[in-house]
């Protein structure tokens, strides 16, 4: 009677999450294994083995094997109790043994003779600072650490704290991809589960669904070196554990706020004149409550949290450059304007206040100088989230265990992404996720773990009602002389549904000295999208002139014929391992794991346009599947094992040294957006602005909203072809690994080691059928002074270098992809990265913690941005056909990263008699974080299409050798008589720089760029961030908590790209980036003119915990 109870309420229960559901392969546990020894170092078989689970009071038993091992997998992380007992030996009981996400926990239990009724107590504090048997490089962040260390309560949450493990480093301005480069991988590598359930994008990549600090238990992150049973991506794993219910009643109820009057103000705004009283707005609240424990007692278990979070900002846009109201009434008198183009300029971008003198010359019509100064645009913005999770554990028996979680997410917020407030719109974001597992301990040494889960979220991105005359919809207009783009979002319109189905099932089967492992992991998505790259049109004016006298742009783009995209695909991953401990201090890792991802169902269709095929060329059939992506993973962990003499005193007593090393091979996700961009010309087609400066470019239209017929013979068909998707050929990375772990100081423990990591078939974004016009017999010199008649004479024109060759690639001229541009992501990219790594750790004991990272590295690519997410480093290559003229530093290159995280909890006056010391003056505790990085390299860029192959976007510049470090210069064109000519002109033969001093010169149209990808840094982040808390103990089990945290408490100004503190993605696009990395800009290589300054911020927060 009483099993069918328990059958009753686990089928109700799983029922119940089912029911849930409508309204909405990671590990998530840890292991313990040990070995018993008598007191000569006999191994000890038969010993019976009893864990207790100090939450629950959930009793596992188990026995010691003829090799005297134990273990016990699966096991929730926090503190538990193992006793031993064995004939004709004393009982052994080890109290407070952690268990850690993702992570096997050693113990020694050393058994003396005596009866079993006489019981030795050891507390194992001395165990989990060394990993002896495992291959894993892993941080893990216990429940308190995450909620007290502020950088979780920032953009990015609780994966900032990756930036506190050695080998992590920030992703800088790259733009994409969240969790930092972690060993040398693009962020877009890194994976994100949340108990144990796929919680990734699979559009853009990062984490889809929020998680609050206050739900975590644990927070854990393993670095590039890992088992078999972690697939899908090569980068960090992110892996979170959600709290659960214990067998005591437990909350929280938490209020955090952030606030302008509490903030410093930034460099620039100072510059601008801000002052505290006329700041910006800012108001950011973060509140909510969490409540857990029994429903039935040792049996049933809950926790449930509400959130919610609000941000009211008005932030001021920088570096924007207007006319003053002078200055309009200037331009509007002067002739052979366009009086569309200059009331769309005067309607969106204010006048400036008054005219800056250092900017003369910035803005130059028809010979005259408009007076222009800067211009503080104010950006509102606001943001609602709720955040809601439900729970249940339930232990139906001492073998079977049956968890459930829910997660709800809802946003509101403005769409900041355009330039200008008047195109901002509202966007609303939403996602669910419900996830049932099941743990059933078939027998002692044969474990199944079974999961389900299912996923879903929505986003869309609308454009505002706004209409451009003459103009189906209101194009993007950069003008890059004034630093502002007119228009609404670049990425808008768009929007976007993931519906993910993910069944795991994992057995654990220990065998002697063997812990064979297996597990499949099978995912069904299906998600309806749409969104292409410059759906309205994309216009870049290097000089506003050309945009008020409606000369076509230096460059232009428009994807037309928009059709919705499915990204409905199958994955599927495998793996199988055994760690073998092939002696007590030597244990063999090793394994393989296998990944499947079936190309989406609309990129399938790509065969819709096989009769554009050329056989020996490109084929448009439906892109074939890797299928033979099997990737081995091996490792050795080794503990020496000296009990004297010289080699204890350099390893320690057993178990206090680790050396280990490692290999692993792994494959990564190709992800949904660029498929979504290479569609066939069925689906949509792209246009472009073939030929700059041609008259009454906006008044006819722009770039047609009309795709051309698909309906014609395989030539017209390749004539408006415009993207290629090849045969899947998936990135993988390999990593090589070697480290020693020590333990010292009892508390301390510090690691060395060397990690080097190859990414190998990394995706670029390319033009393939596009090539150079220029080449070094074919091009315009650059001159440092004006050159003589002699050195003019017989230099070829423009028009005879134009003439010369072919944009096009021969071959597929010929074959008639002559056009336009063919666009291929290409899995062609090559990275390469060695680190040197450190990290040095001491528990919590005698009132403090400590945590030191540090990394000395050097990460080497060819590419590192696939899609449009900065202009410090192109996206696009400078020749596609010469990729290996790219390799250099990489953008996400940090030489040197270091980061010391401290806690103290202050002592004094907590037992003081006195109870007004003790509740004024006591329990305060301090902890922050020290970061240093190295600044991350970026590309000094002409800004012009140099080498005349239709695209700027990663043309470089002239390197002068002798020029003053960090300095650039325009030129000007000369004709054969040595007159200055307008950019572009036909005639001209020859360049002059304006500045024969500069570093970097711009190469004109036609001159050959000679200076390296990435040559310049931006400066270092230098952070300091303080958490202050003070506590009040109101009643014997409830606790106040007042807390201050102070970012970039010095307010030290750290002119830079992204996060100082954090790991998500920061967009580099702008305007005013642009200007900062062209030569020839007043902006470039200006950080201060160009970035923020980080000011101090302030966060105060009240907690009550019970």
């Amino acid at each position: 009677m009483k099993n069918i109870r328990q059958l009753l309420v686990a089928a109700l229960f799983v029922l119940t999450g089912w029911l849930a559901t409508p309204s909405l392969g990671q590990v998530t546990n840890g292991n313990i294994r040990g070995i018993v020894q008598d007191a000569t170092g006999a191994v000890v078989a038969g010993a019976k083995v009893t864990l207790t689970d100090k939450q629950t009071n959930k009793v596992t038993t188990g026995q010691s094997n003829d090799s005297g091992e134990f273990l016990f997998v699966n096991l929730p992380p926090g503190l538990y109790e193992v006793k031993i007992e064995a004939t004709n030996f004393t009982t052994l009981l080890l109290t407070g043994v952690r268990v850690e996400l993702n992570r096997t926990t050693d113990v020694l239990a050393k058994l003396e003779a005596g009866g079993t009724t006489d019981v030795v107590e050891i507390t194992a504090t001395s165990v989990g600072l060394v990993q002896t048997s495992s291959n894993d490089l892993a941080r893990s962040y216990e429940s308190r650490q995450v909620v007290e260390l502020g950088q979780t309560t920032v953009p990015g949450g609780i994966y900032n704290l990756a930036l506190t493990s050695a080998g992590v480093s920030s992703s800088g301005g790259l733009g994409v991809g969240t969790g930092g480069s972690v060993g040398g991988q693009r962020p877009r590598n890194n994976n994100f589960t949340v108990d144990g359930i796929d919680n990734n994008d699979k559009s853009v990549t990062g984490p889809q669904i929020y998680i609050s600090p206050e739900a975590v238990a644990e927070f854990t992150l393993l670095t590039n070196q890992f088992g078999a049973e972690f697939g899908r991506s090569n980068g960090g794993q992110f892996i979170t554990v959600t709290k659960s219910g214990t067998n005591a009643f437990h909350g929280t109820a938490y209020f955090f706020l952030q606030n302008r009057n509490l903030n410093a103000l930034g460099v620039r705004e100072k510059e601008q004149g801000i002052t505290r009283d006329t700041q910006p707005r800012f108001d950011y609240s973060r509140y909510g409550g969490n409540v857990g424990g029994p429903i039935v007692k040792d049996r049933l278990f809950f926790f449930t949290q509400y959130e919610g979070q609000q941000t009211g900002s008005s932030a001021t846009a920088g570096g924007i450059i207007a006319p003053t109201q002078a200055g309009y009434a200037l331009l509007g008198s002067i002739p052979g304007l366009s009086a569309t183009n200059l009331n769309i300029l005067r309607t969106y971008l204010p006048p400036a206040p008054t005219a800056d003198p250092s900017l003369i010359g910035t803005l130059v019509v028809a010979g005259q100088n408009i007076p222009v100064g800067f211009v503080a645009i104010e950006r509102p913005a606001f943001s609602n989230q709720r955040n809601f999770v439900f729970n249940l554990d339930f232990v139906q028996s001492e073998r079977m265990t049956h968890r459930t979680r829910f997660i709800f997410d809802r946003i509101r917020s403005i769409d900041t992404g355009a330039g200008l407030p008047a195109f901002f719109t509202s966007i609303p974001v939403d996602g669910r996720l419900f996830s049932y597992t099941n743990v059933f301990a078939i027998q002692p040494n044969l474990t199944n773990e079974f999961r389900f889960s299912f996923r879903r979220s929505r986003n869309d991105v609308p454009v505002p009602d706004i209409a451009y005359p003459g103009l189906d919809s209101f194009p993007n207009i950069e003008l890059n002389d004034l630093g502002v783009n007119i228009g609404p979002n670049g990425v808008a319109p768009q929007f976007g549904i993931e519906n993910n189905y993910q069944l795991i099932e994992n057995v654990t089967w220990t065998v002697g000295n063997h812990t064979l492992k297996f597990g499949i992991d099978t995912r069904r998505l299906i998600a309806p999208q749409s969104f292409v790259q410059r759906q309205r049109g994309d216009y870049f004016y290097l000089r506003t002139e050309s945009f008020l006298r409606d000369l076509s742009p230096e460059f232009g783009e428009r994807t037309v014929g928009v059709s919705p995209y499915y990204g409905n695909q199958w994955l599927f991953f495998g793996f199988a391992q055994d760690s073998w401990r092939i002696r007590p201090e030597l244990t063999f890792n090793y394994g393989f794991r296998y990944s499947y991802q079936q190309v989406p169902f609309t990129a399938r269709l790509q065969r819709l346009n096989s009769a554009a095929s050329v056989p020996g060329l490109i084929s448009f059939n439906s892109p074939a599947e890797q299928t033979t992506n099997f990737a081995p993973v091996i490792g050795l962990a080794y503990a020496p094992d000296f009990s004297s003499g010289l080699m204890n005193r350099i390893f320690g007593n057993p178990g206090a040294s680790s050396i280990r090393a490692g290999f692993s091979m792994g494959y990564d996700i190709i992800f949904d957006n660029l498929y979504i961009l290479s569609l066939p010309p069925q689906f949509n087609q792209t246009r472009n602005v073939e030929d700059p400066g041609v008259p009454g470019f906006l008044a006819g239209g722009g770039l047609p909203p009309t795709p051309a017929p698909v309906t014609g013979t395989p030539a017209e068909l390749r004539a408006i072809t415009s993207s290629w998707i090849p045969d899947q050929k998936v990135p993988y990375s390999i990593t090589w690994t070697l480290g020693i772990q020590r333990q010292f100081l009892k508390d301390w423990a510090a690691e060395v080691r060397y990690v080097g990591t190859r990414g190998v078939h990394l995706l670029t974004q390319n033009r393939i059928n596009r090539q150079p016009r220029v080449t070094p017999q074919n091009s315009l010199p650059t001159f440092l002074s004006n050159p003589t008649p002699a050195q003019l004479a017989g230099l070829p024109t423009l028009s005879q270098v134009i003439a010369a060759r072919s944009n096009f690639v021969p071959a597929f001229a010929a074959a008639g992809f002559n056009a336009g541009n063919l666009v291929a992501f290409l899995s062609n990219g090559n990275s390469t990265y060695h680190g040197l790594q450190l990290q040095v750790q001491k528990r919590l004991t005698q009132n403090y913690s400590v945590n030191l990272a540090y990394t000395f590295s050097k990460l080497i690519d060819d590419t590192t941005a696939e899609l449009f997410s900065t202009v410090l480093s192109s996206r696009r290559v400078q020749d596609f056909q010469n990729l290996r003229a790219e390799r250099s530093l990489s953008l996400l290159d940090s030489t040197h990263r270091l980061a010391i995280t401290a806690n103290y909890d202050v002592p004094f006056f907590l037992n003081s008699p006195n109870p007004w010391l003790r509740s004024l003056l006591g329990g305060f505790s301090i902890s922050g974080t020290y970061s240093y990085e190295t600044g991350k390299p970026f590309t000094a860029r002409s800004g012009v299409d140099s080498n005349l192959n239709g695209d700027n976007a990663g043309d470089r510049t002239i390197l002068n050798p002798n020029g003053q470090r960090g300095t650039g210069s325009g030129v000007r064109a000369v004709n054969a008589a040595g007159n200055t000519v307008p950019l572009g002109n036909p005639a001209t033969v020859a360049y002059v720089a304006l500045n024969p001093n500069a570093q970097y010169i711009v190469a004109g149209p036609g001159a050959l760029a000679t200076a390296g990808r990435n040559t310049l840094r931006v400066p270092a982040i230098n952070n300091f961030d303080i958490f202050v808390r003070k506590n009040f103990r109101i009643t014997e089990g409830i606790r106040a908590q007042f807390r201050a945290d102070f970012f970039n408490a010095f307010n030290h100004p750290q002119f830079v790209p992204g996060s100082v503190n954090g790991v998500n993605p920061v967009s580099t696009t702008g305007t005013a980036v642009n200007r900062f990395t062209i030569a020839s800009d007043s902006f470039f290589n200006r950080p201060r003119a160009t970035f923020g300054s980080n000011p101090r911020f302030i966060q105060l927060a009240v907690r009550i915990d019970f």
